[in-house]
C-alpha cells in the first residue's frame, strides 16, 4: 500500500491506516506500506520510508511518486500495489478525490498554477497509462466525475468502495448525551443541530445558520440549537448569527479531540453539512454511526447512504433557507424513526466490508494477472 501519510489526521490517511489493519490481520497477506510518515499499526505491516521533496512545491507529487517507485522496486516482487494517492504504476488506485484538473478548474476555480501542472501530470500517467486494473473510488460522485474528466478510462473497472465507520465508538456516547448537553446550556427539550467542518465556509455554514433563523418562524412550537464544532472565522460566523437574531440558539465547541467527538454526536439531535464539494464527507457517516438523521446537499459523496424522508434529505446546492429549515423541521419531526434508520444504515457501512470489498478486488487483480 502507497499513501504519503499513512494513519494520521485526513479521510484517506485514516482510510489507509484502518484497511491495512484489517487485512494484514489476515495471515494469507503479507502487507508492505510505503510512506513519508506514518502512525505505527502493529507487527504484521512492514513500513518503507519514500522521501518527498517539498521545495520547490511542485515537486511534492513527483518527487513522491517517483521515490515510491523506486522503492518498491527496490523491495522486491509484489502481487499487488495498491496506492491512495498519485503514483505512477499501480494495480489498484483507491481515489478520495476527483481528478486533480477538475478540482482546480471546477471547484477552487483558479488557474493551473506549477504545482497544479504537475500533479496532473502524475495523475494522468496513473489514470490513463499506469497498468491499473481497478479503480476504487469512495463514492459515486467521485466515480462520475473520474469518468466525466477522462472519459476514455474503462467505467467497467471503476467500483464504489465507501469508508467505513466505527460503529461501536459512535454508540458508547450515549452514556454522556445529558451530561454533553449540560456542558453545552442545552436543555433536553431542544432540538440540537450539529455541524462539523474545518472549513465553514466550503462546508456551508452560512446558510444552514440562515436555515436555523427561518425555523424561529417556520416551527415556533421548537426550540431549536445549533452546535458547532471545527475550525474557522469565529469572529465572522459569530457575527453573521447575532444579525439572523439566533446569537444566543448557535455554540461554538471549537476544535474537538477525536475521543471527544462520539459524545458530541450523542448529544446532538440532527446533523447538517451543506457542503459546495465534498467527495465523501465522513463526519456524515458519523453521525449515521451515532443515530443521527442528516441533511446535506447532492453534492457530498455520502449522499450514495441518503434515503430522503428515510434517514435524511439530500437538499440542492442552489436550494435556499427556506427549503433547509423545512427539511430540518420534517427530520425533527420524526426524530424516532429517522434515527433508527440512520443508525441501520451505518450498520452497513462497516470497515469490516470496505476490506471485504477491498479483498474482492484484490482477488480480482490477481485472476486478470494470471491470465497475463
Amino acid at each position: 500500500m502507497v499513501i504519503p501519510k499513512f494513519g494520521l489526521v485526513g479521510g484517506a490517511e485514516q482510510f489507509a491506516g484502518e484497511l491495512s489493519s484489517r487485512i494484514a490481520g489476515d495471515p494469507g497477506y503479507e502487507v508492505h506500506v510505503f510512506a513519508n510518515k506514518w502512525v505505527p499499526a502493529g507487527d504484521r505491516i512492514t513500513f518503507h520510508k519514500v522521501p518527498v521533496i517539498t521545495f520547490p512545491r511542485f515537486l511534492t507529487t513527483v518527487s513522491f511518486a517517483r521515490f515510491a517507485r523506486a522503492q518498491i522496486e527496490k523491495a522486491g516482487a509484489f502481487d499487488i500495489v495498491h496506492t491512495h494517492d498519485r503514483i505512477f504504476r499501480a494495480d489498484l488506485f483507491t481515489m478520495h478525490g476527483v481528478p486533480h484538473r477538475y478540482w482546480v478548474r471546477e471547484v477552487r476555480r483558479k488557474a493551473m498554477s506549477l504545482f497544479d501542472r504537475a500533479t496532473v501530470f502524475v495523475d494522468e500517467s496513473l489514470i490513463l497509462g499506469g497498468n491499473c486494473s481497478r479503480f476504487a473510488v469512495v463514492s459515486d460522485l467521485v466515480k462520475q466525475t473520474l469518468l466525466e474528466e477522462y472519459p476514455q478510462a474503462d467505467e467497467g473497472k471503476v467500483s464504489v468502495v465507501h469508508p467505513g465507520v466505527d460503529i461501536e465508538r459512535f454508540q458508547k456516547g450515549k452514556r454522556s448525551r445529558a451530561q454533553t448537553r449540560q456542558s453545552f446550556g442545552v436543555n433536553e427539550g431542544e432540538v440540537l443541530i450539529l455541524f462539523v467542518s474545518m472549513n465553514f465556509e466550503l462546508k456551508g455554514l452560512d446558510l444552514l445558520m440562515q436555515s436555523v433563523g427561518r425555523l424561529k418562524k417556520l416551527a415556533p412550537e421548537k426550540k431549536f440549537r445549533l452546535l458547532v464544532a471545527g475550525k474557522g472565522n469565529l469572529k465572522k460566523y459569530g457575527r453573521i448569527a447575532n444579525e439572523l437574531g439566533i446569537g444566543q440558539d448557535v455554540i461554538f465547541a471549537g476544535v474537538v479531540g477525536k475521543e471527544k467527538m462520539a459524545g458530541i454526536y450523542q448529544a446532538s439531535d440532527v446533523f447538517s453539512m451543506l457542503s459546495k464539494f465534498d467527495t465523501f464527507g465522513m463526519s456524515v457517516l458519523e453521525a449515521m454511526a451515532a443515530s443521527l438523521p442528516v441533511v446535506i446537499t447532492d453534492r457530498v459523496g455520502a449522499r450514495d447512504l441518503v434515503a430522503g424522508g428515510v434517514n435524511g434529505f439530500l437538499i440542492s446546492c442552489q436550494a435556499g433557507p427556506d427549503e433547509v429549515a423545512e427539511k430540518l423541521r420534517i427530520a425533527a419531526n420524526n426524530l424516532d424513526a429517522m434515527s433508527e434508520n440512520a443508525f441501520r444504515t451505518a450498520e452497513g457501512c462497516t470497515w469490516k466490508e470496505t476490506a471485504r470489498k477491498t479483498e474482492r478486488l484484490y482477488r480480482e487483480i490477481l485472476e486478470i494477472k494470471s491470465k497475463r
